[in-house]
């Protein structure tokens, strides 16, 4: 089982090893806001935890239960992206939101999510609608 920290660290060490080919301590906790020191802690965790491969001074690597869990929580930020932003979420507001809220749902709900978003892919009708259902409720709202 994972931690919602432990998840945050997955997910960017996979990004990290996505976007840049390795991850490295300091890069981890330039991504997260940490202290390195933090860092190391929980990287010798998810080592414990078969997660990944990590050596001190030399760097680390994503086993593969490491990377399709990092994959999969890189996927499950993204999807939740895409659904707010469908739905009329602002820009702005969205990140906060995610970061808010990716941890707190069953992966039963984010399979019931992934649905919701390919049918309004799918039906621009209906994205349209939900948005001038949104905007008449902010109009009532300032009147």
């Amino acid at each position: 089982m994972t931690t919602p920290s432990m998840e945050d660290y997955l997910e960017n060490i996979y990004k990290l090893i996505e976007q840049k080919g390795y991850a490295r301590v300091s890069d981890i906790a330039e991504a997260l806001e940490v202290h390195p020191s933090s860092v190391t802690k929980m990287v010798q965790k998810l080592d414990q935890s078969n997660y990944l491969v990590y050596e001190k001074y030399r760097g680390l690597v994503l086993t593969p239960k490491g990377k399709k869990i990092g994959k999969r929580l890189v996927d499950r930020h993204h999807l939740l992206e895409e659904f707010l932003r469908l739905i009329g979420v602002s820009e702005e507001q969205i990140y906060h939101d995610v970061e808010g809220i990716e941890h707190h749902l069953s992966w039963d709900s984010i399979t019931c999510i992934e649905n919701l978003v390919r049918l309004l892919e799918n039906n621009p009708d209906l994205v349209k609608h939900l948005h001038t259902i949104k905007e008449a409720d902010a109009d009532d709202e300032s009147r």
